[in-house]
């Protein structure tokens, strides 16, 4: 059995995990209020990535390596398993971190709103972005420069399945770290860990409506599989609590935009009153300049 077949057997178990402590918990059930809209944008972002943008980033990195870089195909492949992971850490995830933070800007913002436009967390919401937000994540195309250069195997299957399950429980509508912290004996194995990995209270706030009530930071918590990029960087945020509400004020004040505008943006744009999906566009910012904007938290300046 190859280390891929391996990869795509443990994600499978990964994701029906996680689906079913989300519907076992009532989580699903209670909490996520996903319309027609959200599930046709969730469901063809999650099979554009896995048939299109995956397979494209994978397929040119390896063809412009054997043009421009014949020399290094496979340079990486005798490494010991923990320089690896080191590489990866630092090359995909970190790069990751800084994709992340930038899409929070003005400029790249529309190519990630419709991540925070769910008003529900859910392993659902885990790769629910703009087509073009994947195509240009600098980690894919790392990535598939680290795969051409010989970093594979098991030691990469295992460092995207550990990946994939920290991200999916930050996702997780079920909120494993909650009864984690109700535990005193516990305590310092949660302090370190809510400082290592991502989890549901620290990503939860990153989606949170509003920073007002002190738990939302919607301008920090960017981390994927490592939090501690947020340490290192100061855009950490740590409450132990969860907001109230999830999701973006300007579709609550004037409904929700098209998945087609919020997949394919910059080809597709909406006309929608106060929207971020068209050229000229501006992120809304309140009535009074005051409101919630994923770009500039309250008493910030851009």
């Amino acid at each position: 059995m190859n280390a891929s077949l391996i990869q795509n057997m443990l994600v499978g178990c990964l994701i029906v995990g996680f689906a079913a402590m989300e519907f076992i918990s009532r989580r699903y059930r209670d909490t996520v209020n996903a319309s027609p809209n959200d599930t046709k944008l969730e469901l063809f972002m999650f099979l554009s990535l896995l048939a299109i943008t995956q397979p494209l980033t994978i397929l040119t990195t390896s063809k412009l390596g054997a043009w421009l870089a014949p020399e290094y195909k496979g340079v990486l492949s005798d490494w010991s398993w923990w320089s690896t992971v080191l590489v990866l850490v630092v090359v995909d995830d970190m790069s990751q971190y800084w994709w992340h933070r930038l899409s929070h800007s003005p400029l790249l913002w529309p190519l990630h709103r419709a991540h925070h436009s769910a008003e529900y967390m859910s392993i659902r919401v885990t790769f629910r972005n703009n087509f073009f937000y994947y195509l240009m994540m600098p980690g894919l195309w790392f990535a598939g420069a680290l795969l051409y250069m010989g970093v594979g195997g098991m030691v990469y299957a295992m460092y995207f399945v550990v990946k994939l399950f920290v991200i999916l429980g930050a996702h997780c509508a079920w909120r494993w770290d909650e009864p984690l912290y109700r535990i005193p004996a516990l305590r310092p194995l949660m302090w370190v860990l809510e400082r290592t990995i991502s989890t549901p209270a620290t990503h939860w706030a990153h989606h949170a409506i509003t920073n007002d009530d002190g738990v939302g930071h919607y301008k920090g918590n960017f981390g994927n599989l490592l939090f501690v990029w947020d340490m290192i960087f100061g855009s950490a945020h740590i409450t132990r609590k969860y907001p109230e509400r999830v999701g973006l004020i300007d579709d609550k004040l004037f409904g929700q935009e098209r998945w087609y505008h919020q997949m394919f943006y910059p080809f597709l744009q909406s006309s929608r009153e106060h929207t971020a999906l068209k050229f000229g566009g501006t992120i809304y910012d309140g009535p009074d300049g005051d409101g919630a904007n994923p770009t500039t938290p309250k008493g910030a300046t851009s």
